[in-house]
């Protein structure tokens, strides 16, 4: 069972509409019992990173998706999602994130004629021998909508990396946790892929 996290944070409909497109029947769950016991684990989401960790806390769900990442299952944050595993943000000051993962959120810097936020399709540089983008040609191009990006402390966890502005850390993976901060549900036949390698772990 895919369980998808429901906090409140938009955009599951789209990740649970790929899912099933995929032939998977999802599970949309607040329930830490629930999420616990999933083979598999999504957190999607858009909007500001410190409403979402306070839903988080208000739901008891900051030691329920500590706890998935600890027990090994396969653990995938989609745009927000990828954010809030990390330490913390430049959009919340002293809002800590999960912690799952190593790293900071910065704010996009500004830079003439150049929009924020990131809304479109830029390619990606994929790192050799990752599990999640298997099968994908490098610089395949992906859908982002994002005012502020990752940069992670362990370069090791980098699997993607794009260019907007500034380097981008465009996904991770360490162990059973992956994350995307660009839209893969949104990404067109890339992003099913992706979706297909996270199902197939």
């Amino acid at each position: 069972m895919i369980a998808i996290v429901d906090y409140d944070a938009g955009n599951l409909k789209s990740v649970e509409k790929a899912l099933t497109a995929l032939g998977e029947q999802p599970t949309v769950t607040r329930d830490g019992e629930t999420i616990l016991a999933a083979d598999k684990v999504i957190l999607p989401g858009v909007g500001a990173f410190g409403d979402a960790m306070g839903r988080l806390r208000q739901y008891g769900l900051v030691d329920v998706l500590r706890g998935v990442a600890a027990k090994g299952t396969p653990f995938l944050g989609i745009c927000l999602g990828l954010q809030l595993l990390f330490e913390r943000s430049d959009e919340s000051d002293g809002v800590e994130g999960l912690g799952i993962l190593p790293g900071e959120i910065l704010r996009i810097p500004e830079c003439p004629g150049m929009k924020i936020p990131h809304m479109g399709w830029n390619s990606i540089d994929i790192r050799p021998g990752s599990r999640l983008f298997s099968g994908i040609p490098n610089g395949s191009y992906v859908y982002f909508v994002h005012s502020y990006y990752l940069k992670a402390s362990e370069p090791e966890i980098v699997a993607a990396t794009t260019e907007y502005i500034t380097h981008i850390h465009a996904a991770v993976e360490r162990g059973n946790v992956f994350a995307t901060q660009f839209h893969p549900e949104k990404s067109s036949e890339i992003g099913l892929q992706i979706l297909k390698n996270f199902i197939s772990l």
